[in-house]
Protein backbone atom coordinates (compact mmCIF):
# COMPACT_ATOMS: atom_id res chain seq x y z
CA UNK A 1 0.00 0.00 0.00
CA UNK A 2 1.10 3.21 -1.05
CA UNK A 3 0.82 6.14 1.76
CA UNK A 4 0.92 9.75 0.52
CA UNK A 5 2.56 11.88 2.28
CA UNK A 6 1.51 15.62 3.03
CA UNK A 7 3.06 17.67 0.40
CA UNK A 8 4.93 20.70 2.22
CA UNK A 9 7.08 17.09 4.29
CA UNK A 10 7.64 15.86 0.60
CA UNK A 11 8.69 19.15 -0.33
CA UNK A 12 10.94 19.99 2.87
CA UNK A 13 12.57 16.43 3.01
CA UNK A 14 13.09 16.38 -0.96
CA UNK A 15 14.97 19.54 -0.79
CA UNK A 16 16.62 18.64 2.09
CA UNK A 17 17.93 15.23 0.88
CA UNK A 18 18.82 17.22 -2.58
CA UNK A 19 21.18 19.27 -0.52
CA UNK A 20 22.99 17.27 1.62
CA UNK A 21 22.69 13.72 0.36
CA UNK A 22 25.34 11.49 0.38
CA UNK A 23 27.73 13.96 1.27
CA UNK A 24 31.47 13.52 0.27
CA UNK A 25 33.30 15.21 3.48
CA UNK A 26 31.85 14.17 6.62
CA UNK A 27 30.72 16.75 9.02
CA UNK A 28 30.25 16.51 12.45
CA UNK A 29 29.09 18.40 15.71
CA UNK A 30 29.60 18.42 19.07
CA UNK A 31 26.57 17.25 19.91
CA UNK A 32 22.60 16.77 18.90
CA UNK A 33 21.74 20.36 20.75
CA UNK A 34 24.30 22.44 18.79
CA UNK A 35 22.89 24.10 15.36
CA UNK A 36 23.75 22.89 12.27
CA UNK A 37 24.91 25.87 11.33
CA UNK A 38 28.03 25.32 13.97
CA UNK A 39 29.00 21.72 11.85
CA UNK A 40 32.57 21.90 10.59
CA UNK A 41 33.67 19.54 7.74
CA UNK A 42 36.90 17.67 8.72
CA UNK A 43 38.75 18.10 5.52
CA UNK A 44 37.95 21.06 4.31
CA UNK A 45 37.88 24.62 6.15
CA UNK A 46 34.18 25.86 7.45
CA UNK A 47 32.05 27.08 4.83
CA UNK A 48 29.01 29.25 5.45
CA UNK A 49 25.75 27.40 6.74
CA UNK A 50 22.89 26.06 4.56
CA UNK A 51 19.54 27.57 5.10
CA UNK A 52 17.50 25.96 7.45
CA UNK A 53 14.24 25.11 6.18
CA UNK A 54 11.63 25.73 8.95
CA UNK A 55 9.22 23.39 8.64
CA UNK A 56 6.88 21.91 11.23
CA UNK A 57 8.45 18.47 10.47
CA UNK A 58 11.47 19.86 11.91
CA UNK A 59 12.66 18.64 14.81
CA UNK A 60 15.31 17.49 17.15
CA UNK A 61 17.34 14.45 18.91
CA UNK A 62 16.14 13.78 22.12
CA UNK A 63 18.75 13.49 24.80
CA UNK A 64 18.11 10.41 25.77
CA UNK A 65 16.19 9.00 22.51
CA UNK A 66 14.33 5.77 22.68
CA UNK A 67 13.68 3.43 19.87
CA UNK A 68 11.56 0.25 20.15
CA UNK A 69 11.28 -1.62 16.67
CA UNK A 70 11.86 -4.48 14.62
CA UNK A 71 14.64 -5.65 12.83
CA UNK A 72 14.68 -7.16 9.43
CA UNK A 73 15.93 -10.62 11.11
CA UNK A 74 12.58 -10.40 12.77
CA UNK A 75 13.94 -9.67 16.00
CA UNK A 76 13.27 -6.81 18.09
CA UNK A 77 15.72 -3.81 18.72
CA UNK A 78 15.20 -1.66 21.88
CA UNK A 79 18.00 0.79 22.40
CA UNK A 80 17.55 0.79 26.01
CA UNK A 81 18.33 -2.76 26.59
CA UNK A 82 21.99 -1.63 25.54
CA UNK A 83 22.34 0.90 28.10
CA UNK A 84 25.30 0.34 29.70
CA UNK A 85 27.33 0.20 26.35
CA UNK A 86 28.31 2.78 23.60
CA UNK A 87 25.83 2.54 20.65
CA UNK A 88 26.28 3.49 17.35
CA UNK A 89 22.71 4.60 15.69
CA UNK A 90 23.53 4.76 11.85
CA UNK A 91 20.69 6.26 9.14
CA UNK A 92 21.53 4.66 5.98
CA UNK A 93 20.15 3.79 2.47
CA UNK A 94 20.96 1.30 0.35
CA UNK A 95 21.12 3.68 -2.55
CA UNK A 96 23.74 5.90 -1.21
CA UNK A 97 27.06 4.92 -1.71
CA UNK A 98 29.11 6.47 0.93
CA UNK A 99 26.35 4.70 3.44
CA UNK A 100 27.55 1.20 1.64
CA UNK A 101 31.15 2.28 1.86
CA UNK A 102 30.80 2.38 5.34
CA UNK A 103 29.01 -0.69 6.56
CA UNK A 104 31.99 -3.11 6.49
CA UNK A 105 33.84 -1.06 9.29
CA UNK A 106 30.63 -0.56 11.51
CA UNK A 107 30.42 -4.46 10.66
CA UNK A 108 33.90 -5.14 11.97
CA UNK A 109 33.36 -2.10 14.73
CA UNK A 110 30.39 -3.99 16.13
CA UNK A 111 32.18 -7.21 16.28
CA UNK A 112 35.72 -6.92 17.76
CA UNK A 113 34.25 -3.88 20.64
CA UNK A 114 32.81 -5.82 23.53
CA UNK A 115 31.30 -1.90 24.64
CA UNK A 116 30.14 -0.76 21.44
CA UNK A 117 27.19 -1.53 19.70
CA UNK A 118 25.90 -1.01 16.50
CA UNK A 119 22.53 -0.61 14.36
CA UNK A 120 21.71 0.50 10.79
CA UNK A 121 18.39 1.85 10.56
CA UNK A 122 17.39 2.56 6.79
CA UNK A 123 15.82 5.25 6.17
CA UNK A 124 14.10 4.57 2.90
CA UNK A 125 10.85 3.29 1.22
CA UNK A 126 11.61 -0.61 0.93
CA UNK A 127 9.96 -3.89 1.36
CA UNK A 128 11.52 -6.41 4.00
CA UNK A 129 12.46 -9.25 1.04
CA UNK A 130 14.18 -6.39 -0.63
CA UNK A 131 16.31 -5.01 2.33
CA UNK A 132 17.12 -9.30 3.32
CA UNK A 133 18.08 -9.54 -0.38
CA UNK A 134 20.55 -6.46 -0.07
CA UNK A 135 22.07 -7.24 2.89
CA UNK A 136 23.09 -11.05 1.41
CA UNK A 137 25.17 -8.88 -0.98
CA UNK A 138 26.56 -6.30 1.66
CA UNK A 139 26.27 -8.34 4.86
CA UNK A 140 27.05 -6.62 8.30
CA UNK A 141 26.85 -8.25 11.68
CA UNK A 142 24.94 -5.37 13.54
CA UNK A 143 20.95 -5.57 13.18
CA UNK A 144 19.19 -3.79 10.48
CA UNK A 145 16.09 -1.93 11.31
CA UNK A 146 13.67 -0.49 8.09
CA UNK A 147 12.53 3.08 9.25
CA UNK A 148 9.80 4.75 7.14
CA UNK A 149 10.99 8.36 5.82
CA UNK A 150 7.27 9.28 6.11
CA UNK A 151 6.88 8.16 10.16
CA UNK A 152 10.92 7.92 11.58
CA UNK A 153 10.98 7.20 15.03
CA UNK A 154 9.58 10.18 17.19
CA UNK A 155 12.81 10.39 19.10
CA UNK A 156 15.69 11.62 16.34
CA UNK A 157 15.37 14.33 14.46
CA UNK A 158 14.82 13.58 10.31
CA UNK A 159 17.97 13.29 8.63
CA UNK A 160 19.15 16.02 6.33
CA UNK A 161 21.59 13.70 4.93
CA UNK A 162 22.65 10.84 4.93
CA UNK A 163 24.64 8.96 6.09
CA UNK A 164 24.07 10.07 9.68
CA UNK A 165 24.99 8.42 12.66
CA UNK A 166 24.36 9.30 16.26
CA UNK A 167 26.82 8.33 19.07
CA UNK A 168 24.76 7.44 21.94
CA UNK A 169 26.79 7.40 25.52
CA UNK A 170 26.20 4.37 27.94
CA UNK A 171 24.24 6.32 29.68
CA UNK A 172 21.46 6.59 27.33
CA UNK A 173 22.17 10.42 26.01
CA UNK A 174 23.56 11.09 22.64
CA UNK A 175 26.88 12.06 23.10
CA UNK A 176 27.53 13.36 19.76
CA UNK A 177 26.12 13.43 16.13
CA UNK A 178 28.31 12.78 12.52
CA UNK A 179 26.92 13.77 9.25
CA UNK A 180 28.24 12.13 6.18
CA UNK A 181 30.67 8.93 6.75
CA UNK A 182 32.23 8.06 9.70
CA UNK A 183 35.21 5.55 10.36
CA UNK A 184 35.56 3.30 13.36
CA UNK A 185 38.61 5.90 14.20
CA UNK A 186 36.22 8.75 14.49
CA UNK A 187 33.57 6.65 16.65
CA UNK A 188 36.54 5.26 19.07
CA UNK A 189 38.37 9.06 19.36
CA UNK A 190 34.83 10.45 20.22
CA UNK A 191 34.52 7.56 23.19
CA UNK A 192 37.86 8.01 24.26
CA UNK A 193 37.39 12.18 24.44
CA UNK A 194 33.97 11.73 26.55
CA UNK A 195 35.91 9.56 28.86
Amino acid sequence: MIRTPPLPLVLALAASLALSACKPAQETAPSSSAPPAQAQTATAPATAPEPIDETPAERTTAEVPTLKMKAVDGSDYDLAAHRGKWVVVNFWATWCAPCRKEMPELSALHAMRNNIEVVGLAYEDIEGPDMQAFLVKHPVTYPIVVVDPFDPPADFAIPRGLPLTHLIAPDGKVAHTFLGPVTAADIEQQIAAAQ
